[in-house]
């Protein structure tokens, strides 16, 4: 799955990356939906459809597009769950869920077309990855290792305060590896500022994904990645990340 995502964001080109986005927003609003709302099927395959379509509102030319979108698909979906009630007492939660997953989900994805849009989109980009990745295999070796302070027990009771500390210094070796080989127009200003920034961000959205599944009583989101969870599970981080660093690019970054 990986060289097949860095050869799209690579080569592919934005109409391709968001085509990649709204298939894996599918599948992860469908792993969703099975943990929320398991009765109600039909609705989940609807609603991880119309998901889609917040994605490639980044190509209507017009950023005010994305409210009346988003307010479109609101009450289409509480018309949705109005005249087709199970339960009187669970519709408020159910109707909840639903519109939870897609601001969760397809709206955060939205960020890394807009992302990579900007004019250095693909170098962005391939930040984040390495912030992420980078940021997990530190906070999984160094907690392994030295971790005794739980660092939220409630949430995700393996997770370490060590962990989360090595992690961050994980994302800082990541976005430095990026300044000295393929992004010299990040400063070091940039390179610390985005590792800590979205390397926090980046744990806080596993930690989110944690608390759902908890929530949920389940251990993973999904089974179509054998021994990794689902495709929400690989996401978690990243579906937090991407807005930061978009507005982050926006408002800071001068290249």
């Amino acid at each position: 799955m990986l060289p097949i995502v860095i050869l799209i964001v690579l080569k592919g080109g934005p109409i391709l990356l968001a085509c990649l986005l709204a298939l894996l927003s599918v599948i992860a609003m469908t792993e969703f939906y099975a943990m929320a709302l398991p009765e109600r099927k039909m609705e989940q395959w609807q609603a991880a459809l119309a998901g889609t379509a917040l994605i490639f509102i980044p190509f209507a030319g017009d950023e005010k597009v994305i409210v009346p979108a988003i307010g479109l698909l609101f009450v289409s979906f509480t018309l949705l769950f109005l005249f087709r009630i199970r339960a009187i007492e669970t519709a408020a939660r159910e109707i909840a869920f639903a519109l939870l997953a897609f601001l969760y989900i397809p709206f955060l994805l939205m960020h890394l077309v807009l992302l990579r849009q900007t004019p250095f989109g693909i170098q962005w980009l391939f930040v984040i990855m390495l912030i992420v990745m980078s940021n997990d295999s530190a906070a999984y070796y160094i907690g392994s290792t030295f971790g005794k302070r739980r660092l939220y027990p409630l949430v995700s009771p393996k997770k370490s305060i060590e962990g989360a500390i090595g992690g961050l210094f994980g994302s800082l070796g990541g976005t430095m590896l990026a300044k000295f080989t393929f992004f010299p127009q990040l400063t070091i200003r940039d390179a610390v500022a985005t590792a800590l920034v979205i390397g926090m961000v980046g744990q806080a959205g596993d930690l989110f994904e944690s608390l759902l599944k908890r929530s949920f009583g389940v251990k993973d989101s999904g089974t179509l990645i054998p021994g990794h969870g689902g495709v929400l599970d690989r996401m978690d981080s990243i579906l937090f990340a991407a807005p930061v660093t978009y507005y982050y690019v926006l408002f800071f970054f001068r290249g």
